[in-house]
């Protein structure tokens, strides 16, 4: 929205310095910017006698502008100067002076400067140094803007008040948000700790060599332990669960070590609870500690016998290769029996896809699409079985903005082309841990491979690690001599348990999902078999249904909602070897889910019929995404002074790969999926064939969210009604179930909320989030 002061200073400036060479005149548009702010540096260094003038608050502009000394109340020296600093309070939303006094240094510009100061964390009187200078003509925030917190805030506000004064040390931010700034000043504080000579906010062997002396543990304290609770609180959540947060803290308490034990398992490094240098390591840079044992690599270099032989005596279990290169002679890409040669040594091989990839220019949605049929090609030519994660690289430093034009649009391209040839195998991302978030988040990627090596990417500094990493890359070793051949090149990486598990087997055409299929096809015979012996009236596809939710999904909330499931049965297939699956893999996405909660929503859609009015919800809906709806709005509720906005909310964490929340990527799914087979079984078929029809291969799960929508909804509009039905009907049943999901979670009741001022409006902006999401995985089909 236009300011009318911002735009009086954008005029101002354009008009007083237009003919000054170098100048660049800003937009005048009302709208604060970096264009803005550069005029004023450049009109800042016109008065301070620099020529020609730049765009940058550099050394010279410092050293003149500290020559002047503290500029105050009634300093009138150099009055375009005072004008100029003004113009720059008014852009970063301070009332800097009375409208057309701009020049004096008034009462109210001291004012604002207290108030700017106090914001910065550094406090004290209203004047302006150099360093207030620099950081007030910058776009940086000093109060939490848009996803910040106050608890990163505090942190912020704590390193500009202990450490500003230091030389090395600029200002950096207050708006609540970790970032490669904010990375960069934690980095500076701990050098100036640690007695670093120089510091400069770098990872390297000095302050490396420091480290692995500054060990902390249980029952340390003083201003190391707050470096380092910093850190920590910077790299939550811990995706562990329903994701571990941390908090900052001069003291290394019990809780401290809880943390940093998950975090430790989380980057898989050990887990001895303690501050050491693999874990501060861990914490400040992407690589983490470079010399750190790890059992994964990559390699542009063929891997012979002699290679793959000295790869497993060395610790390495997997090593990943190229599909493709132009010139397939050339040994980047994988060669005839290369794969066959890997495997027979005992090690596993994942997939990477590359062709040029180190430019904005390369990504786009066609060359995405093409790229993903030449990566099926490939993969399919060389054996690679259903299922497995092929990596599409970013192999530069893509920036937030690149990454939203070009990079997403090009995965949008690779999930369409590998979903129009089946969905044989899945997407990954390599890239930096910015990229691999985004495209975790906005295509869906199964797993992401960091490229942590480049710890100095603007997309790794200021980024925790991905919650759903695979492999991080962190070390490059040149030249390595291998008996009977050629010396080669090897990047180290950390290969993460239970990720990724990499190709063991060549020319598997199995579902990944054929354990489960299985299992149901058994559990539906028995079930069969068990009506004939004991006269049972329940259809046998509901006793599958009720075997795999009994245990999870069987207590007093679930009877009340839908009815006890039958013991005899679950007794009886018990009997026979039967186990509960908790999980299994998805063929469509390689994501794992949840086989108890999807069942038993099918169960539940299969005892209520789904409601005649799309626009309603039933409690058949409340065994699916209903009941999610409800956990989540407590979610909101519980977080609304980060999150007032329940549509941002839904943004930023329904059905979100890779992120922390009750209603995840996976929950969706299996609402999905257990309202379609619930449908299936309505429609006539057993439980067995619609499992086998969805997860087989080529199944029906390629348009599971665009089948969900259309036969449940139909129209966004119904989507939303039926959700803010779900939480606001007066009925026994709903009024039971949010008094479990939502009252006894200390949330808000829907109600409530709707009654108070604006809180209509609220729900509303929910609700609508809800529907969004939903659309967006339909979208992305």
């Amino acid at each position: 929205m236009a300011d009318e002061q911002v735009l009086r200073a954008q005029k101002w400036v354009n008009s007083h310095y237009g003919g000054v060479t170098g100048y660049v005149a800003c937009p005048e548009n009302g709208l604060t910017g970096w264009g803005t702010m550069n005029s004023l540096i450049m009109a800042l260094q016109h008065e301070l006698g620099i020529s020609p003038v730049v765009a940058s608050f550099g050394a010279t502009t410092y050293a003149r502008f500290d020559a002047l000394g503290d500029i105050g109340f009634e300093w009138d020296t150099n009055r375009e100067i005072v004008a100029i600093l003004q113009f720059g309070l008014w852009c970063k939303g301070y009332w800097a002076v009375e409208p057309e006094s701009e020049g004096w240094f008034t009462g109210v510009t001291r004012e604002a400067v207290e108030k700017l100061r106090g914001n910065m964390g550094v406090g004290g009187a209203g004047v302006i140094n150099a360093k207030i200078a620099k950081a007030l003509l910058n776009m940086d925030a000093y109060v939490v803007v848009a996803g910040g917190t106050d608890k990163i805030r505090g942190i912020q506000q704590w390193l500009n008040q202990n450490y500003w004064t230091k030389s090395a040390y600029s200002i950096g931010p207050c708006d609540g948000i970790y970032s490669r700034d904010v990375q960069k000043s934690l980095m500076v504080a701990l050098q100036y700790e640690l007695g670093i000579a120089e510091p400069n906010g770098n990872f390297g062997p000095a302050t490396q060599a420091a480290l692995r002396t500054a060990t902390l543990g249980e029952g340390d304290s003083g201003t190391k332990v707050s470096l380092f609770t910093a850190a920590c609180v910077f790299n939550e959540p811990v995706p562990i669960g329903n994701g571990v947060r941390t908090t900052f803290k001069s003291s290394y308490d019990s809780k401290t070590t809880e943390f940093v034990k998950l975090f430790q398992e989380f980057s898989y490094i050990p887990q001895s609870g303690r501050g050491d240098y693999t874990t501060w390591a861990q914490l400040l840079v992407s690589m983490g500690d470079p010399d750190r044992t790890v059992t994964g690599s990559d390699t542009r270099f063929v891997i012979s016998d002699a290679r793959a032989k000295w790869l497993h005596a060395n610790g390495f279990r997997v090593v990943s290769r190229y599909l493709y290169h132009p010139d397939p002679s050339y040994e980047k890409q994988i060669q005839p029996g290369e794969l066959e040669t890997i495997l027979s040594n005992n090690l596993r091989v994942f997939p990477i896809f590359q062709i040029h990839g180190r430019d904005a220019s390369d990504y786009d949605y066609p060359t995405g699409y093409q790229h993903a049929l030449k990566a099926h090609e490939q993969a399919e030519g060389f054996g690679f079985n259903r299922g497995t994660t092929i990596y599409f690289a970013v192999d530069y430093d893509a920036t937030q903005e690149e990454i939203d034009d070009f990079i997403v649009p090009y995965f949008h391209g690779v999930a369409s082309g590998l979903a129009g040839q089946g969905k044989k195998y899945v997407h990954g991302v390599y890239g930096s841990r910015n990229v691999c978030v985004n495209i975790t988040n906005k295509t869906y990627a199964r797993y992401s491979f960091v490229s942590g090596m480049s710890w100095g990417f603007s997309g790794n500094l200021g980024f925790p690690l991905p919650a759903n990493w695979s492999f991080n890359q962190i070390k490059e070793t040149s030249g390595i001599q291998i008996s009977g051949s050629a010396p080669i090149d090897l990047d180290s990486d950390a290969w993460r348990p239970d990720s990724d598990p990499a190709t063991s087997s060549l020319n598997l055409d199995a579902s990944p999902a054929s354990g489960f299929i299985a299992l149901v096809a058994g559990l539906y015979d028995a079930a069969v078999a068990y009506k004939a012996s004991r006269g049972s009236d329940r259809d046998a596809s509901k006793l599958v249904m009720e075997f795999m939710r009994h245990k999870t999904y069987g207590g007093v909330q679930w009877q009340a909602l839908i009815g006890d499931y039958d013991h005899g049965f679950v007794a009886y297939a018990q009997e026979k070897g039967f186990a509960v699956l908790p999980e299994f893999t998805d063929p469509v996405t390689g994501y794992r889910i949840g086989a108890e909660h999807m069942l038993a929503t099918a169960d539940g859609h299969l005892v209520i019929d789904q409601p005649g009015n799309p626009k309603s919800a039933n409690v058949g809906d409340i065994t699916g995404w209903g009941g999610d709806l409800m956990t989540f709005y407590t979610d909101w509720r519980n977080s609304e002074e980060k999150y007032a906005s329940g549509r941002a909310f839904c943004e930023a964490k329904l059905a979100k790969p890779g992120v922390s929340s009750s209603f995840g990527f996976t929950d969706l799914i299996e609402d999905a999926d257990g309202y379609l087979l619930a449908r299936a079984v309505r429609g006539g078929k057993d439980i067995a064939t619609a499992v086998r029809e969805r997860y087989g291969n080529g199944g029906s799960a390629l348009r599971r969210f665009t089948d969900y929508f259309q036969q449940r909804w139909g129209t966004a509009e119904n989507c939303k009604q039926a959700a803010w039905n779900d939480l606001t009907q007066e009925d026994p049943v709903f009024d039971l179930a949010r008094g479990y999901f939502i009252t006894l979670d200390g949330a808000l009741y829907p109600g409530v909320l709707i009654n108070m001022p604006g809180g209509s409006d609220k729900l509303d902006s929910f609700v609508q989030g809800f529907t969004d999401a939903v659309l967006a995985r339909v979208g992305a089909e």
